[in-house]
């Protein structure tokens, strides 16, 4: 498919990519390249991937990274328990040697992790490396066999190919540099908060049947209050929590309800430093620009 009909299949899914997003995505099918997503939390990069697998009608496999992963995490590991009762039977019955150990470092023993998982699938899969910049820059290297010659390289069993090519996204938040090497082993793109219409063509597609006033007042409070000094600005996943909780709540005006709003905004700030910066005051100013 082009690229507009990409974009267009992704809005089927609720999800509202632009033009620079829905093009970056296309040539990362096309090309059969990973594709890297860097911006801000919240701003909707992992959430490309889970669309694209509904889109694409395949699997989504995902490793979320963190600091210390490692080979065993996030390619591959022996299963070491059924490797010492293997090797218990097999003393047993007064095996030994050569031929025990290549039984139990055999595939009967190897425990599938994502970047391994993901390479051994019939039909390809949306392959999600998530917050790849909260990883140890070691764990790039491991990365970049899978991201070259999407192969992984087990010492006891040799090299094993890929059956098809995963298609490919890596996300980060900003929280290191991420290496050279890395980079160019990838297509890359920005995703920002969207600007007003955009998020308001998502809050009207995830909540069907929010009416229009409200869903106005809504995206311009929450854009402005990206804007005051927040530890954790919004983002659309919270949102949308705020125009549910509104909904739930059935309200249909932002200045209405003064205690209602300051309340509704546990979905919108996730630390009590944020909490205690947007007071009940600022609310109000912040919703009364939004009416």
């Amino acid at each position: 498919m082009d690229w507009k009909t990409l974009q267009t299949a992704m809005a089927d899914q609720g999800y509202i990519a632009d033009d620079d997003l829905a093009m970056a995505v296309h040539l990362a099918l096309a090309l059969g390249r990973p594709l890297l997503l860097e911006g801000a939390a919240g701003v909707g990069k992992t959430e490309v991937a889970r669309v694209l697998s509904q889109v694409q009608d395949t699997q989504l496999i995902r490793l979320q990274c963190y600091e210390g992963l490692d080979a065993a995490q996030a390619i591959y590991e022996w299963n070491y328990q059924r490797q010492l009762l293997s090797i218990r039977a097999a003393a047993e019955d007064g095996e030994t040697g050569r031929e025990v150990e290549e039984r139990i470092f055999s595939e009967d023993f190897l425990l599938e992790r994502p970047l391994l998982k993901a390479i051994r699938q019939e039909k390809s899969p949306v392959l999600l490396i998530d917050e790849v910049d909260r990883a140890d820059e070691e764990f790039e290297a491991y990365l970049l066999e899978i991201l070259s010659e999407f192969q992984v390289t087990v010492p006891e069993l040799g090299t094993i190919n890929a059956v098809t090519r995963p298609i490919v996204i890596l996300t980060a938040n900003g929280t290191r540099d991420l290496s050279d090497a890395l980079r160019r082993r990838c297509l890359y793109a920005h995703v920002a908060y969207p600007d007003r219409a955009t998020e308001l063509a998502i809050l009207n597609a995830r909540c069907a049947g929010i009416e229009e006033a409200l869903a106005g007042q809504i995206i311009a409070f929450v854009q402005s209050l990206r804007k005051e000094d927040l530890e954790k600005k919004p983002g659309i996943a919270e949102m949308l929590d705020f125009a549910a909780a509104l909904m739930g709540l059935g309200i249909a005006d932002l200045t209405h309800d003064p205690v209602v709003l300051q309340a509704s905004l546990a979905t919108l700030l996730k630390t009590q430093s944020d909490r205690d910066n947007i007071t009940t005051e600022v609310a109000q100013r912040l919703a009364g620009k939004a009416a």
